[in-house]
């Protein structure tokens, strides 16, 4: 496994067309949780990340220079789903920290419940982002804010939960779908007018589109002054 040097604790290899692989190493040794491949190397192991199922991992694929996340992070996941990608932050931040994954969805939830019971450095919250003040009682101030909802107003919810739980000088990362927020319009047409709402309030350290691997997607990183 090779470290990279830009995103702690994520390695990649590459397989035998030449293609880079992305892996974590294993908070749970022997767990996979979504059928992903385990790999040992020099008697550790690492889960197998798919940037075509992963918006975070995917922006890692395409360039980018920076998340913020390393060993120890406190976090904040909007839009966790069934947890695929937080799984691999919970990897990422180790034992020393903790991922607040927020979902609206009961049944989506109640499988991160089955997973938090095994990566206990994730902590499951049913909530609706839209309303931080509903759930501020159960999350603490973060150095990463993560969003990845289909909604409308994605970057209205992404910056009211940075100025609720983002502390100065945190990493902000906005998955944005632009099929959500409006069909009509192109999708780079929809990336500028985000990036001048995020501009308003945060300083945008990197910006990819996620094409071929999410279509109609891109990604920013912001960072609160």
């Amino acid at each position: 496994m090779i470290p990279f040097t830009k995103f702690e604790n994520v390695y990649f290899t590459k397989d035998s067309r030449g293609r880079e692989r992305f892996f974590t190493q294993n908070l749970t040794p022997g767990l996979s949780f979504f059928e992903e491949d385990l790999v040992r190397d020099g008697g550790r192991e690492y889960r197998n990340w798919e940037p075509r199922r992963s918006k975070l991992c995917a922006g890692m694929a395409k360039g980018l220079s920076q998340t913020g996340l390393k060993r120890g992070s406190t976090v904040l996941y909007l839009g966790a789903s069934h947890g695929y990608t937080a799984s691999f932050v919970s990897d990422i931040v180790g034992r020393e920290g903790v991922v607040f994954c927020l979902d609206f969805a009961p049944r989506v939830v109640r499988d991160l419940v089955f997973m938090c019971e095994k990566k206990e450095n994730m902590a499951p919250i049913l909530g609706d982002a839209t309303d931080p003040k509903s759930y501020a009682y159960r999350v603490l101030p973060c150095d990463i804010v993560f969003q990845d909802v289909a909604q409308k107003q994605q970057a209205e919810i992404f910056l009211d939960n940075c100025k609720h739980f983002l502390k100065p000088g945190g990493f902000g990362i906005l998955a944005v779908k632009s099929r959500s927020m409006d069909i009509t319009i192109p999708p780079r047409q929809l990336y500028a007018k985000v990036k001048e709402k995020l501009e308003k309030e945060t300083t945008i350290v990197d910006f990819k589109v996620l094409d071929p691997f999410e279509k109609d997607h891109c990604i920013f990183v912001v960072k609160k002054p």
